[in-house]
């Protein structure tokens, strides 16, 4: 079993080149953690430090974490929503960077989240994929599909662009202005979309085709699974719309 090379010490953040912290929650994904943190040591540009949220696993997804020089973060309460908050909390880069486990991040992808989010008026960033354990011939167009048809349905829903979370970014100031308002205690939610919602049509968004990762085509697989996530989308807009409908988000968007 191969192991990742040692991570290059990262450079002291700058005014035009931020600090990037690297947040993965995990739950019982051990083989599919272990190759993108093994891809994560290998960027251009190194990550800060790569924080892995341990949430109830009961595999050695911990422990891989560990070996692989990952500071592991534990989150008892089952559900990506508290998950992924409780890593954002911890991380202390300029920049929170979001990748799943079965995430595959080329190796300029630390270097490109940098450069995105060197933009001071820049709140997040967002990106794109494909599934690579698809067919050759179909990965990048049913990857293409399902975004595409993401992005436009939840831009509708919005007013601004979504937050995809295998690979987006955030800047750590911002998630100090919203981390109270995130919905982290409700595991039936789209955590991204709802991150998302809450950063509001006054925060901006930019969706960068350059913030590419592979991505596992499970989540899509099987009837039950699709019907899982069209629930928890459905949850996230009943639940965020009942504070802030999408006339009154649109409108605040254009007074903007």
């Amino acid at each position: 079993m191969s192991r990742a090379r040692p991570a290059r010490p990262a450079a002291r953040s700058t005014a035009s080149v931020p600090t990037v912290s690297v947040v993965i929650p995990a739950r019982d994904d051990g083989p599919a953690l272990r190759r993108c943190l093994e891809l994560l040591a290998r960027q251009t540009v190194a990550p800060l430090e790569v924080v892995v949220v341990d949430n109830a696993s009961t595999d050695d997804t911990a422990a891989v974490a560990r070996e692989l020089g990952a500071r592991v973060v534990v989150e008892p309460r089952v559900g990506i929503p508290p998950a992924a908050a409780a890593g954002y909390d911890a991380a202390t880069g300029d920049v929170i960077a979001r990748l799943d486990a079965d995430s595959r991040p080329g190796p300029r992808w630390v270097e490109r989240v940098a450069r995105r989010m060197a933009d001071p008026g820049l709140d997040a960033a967002t990106g794109v994929g494909a599934f690579h354990d698809l067919p050759w011939g179909v990965r990048h167009v049913a990857a293409a599909a399902y975004l595409g048809a993401y992005y436009v349905l939840t831009h509708l829903a919005l007013g601004h662009t979504a937050l995809w979370g295998s690979s987006m970014a955030l800047r750590r100031s911002t998630w100090a202005e919203v981390r109270a308002d995130v919905h982290r205690d409700d595991p039936e939610l789209h955590d991204d979309m709802d991150l998302a919602f809450v950063l509001g049509p006054t925060r901006r968004i930019r969706l960068d085709p350059m913030l590419a990762v592979g991505v596992s085509g499970r989540s899509l697989r099987g009837r039950a699974q699709r019907r899982r996530r069209l629930d928890r989308a459905r949850r996230t807009l009943e639940v965020n719309w009942a504070v802030s409908p999408p006339w009154l988000r649109w409108r605040d968007r254009f007074s903007r």
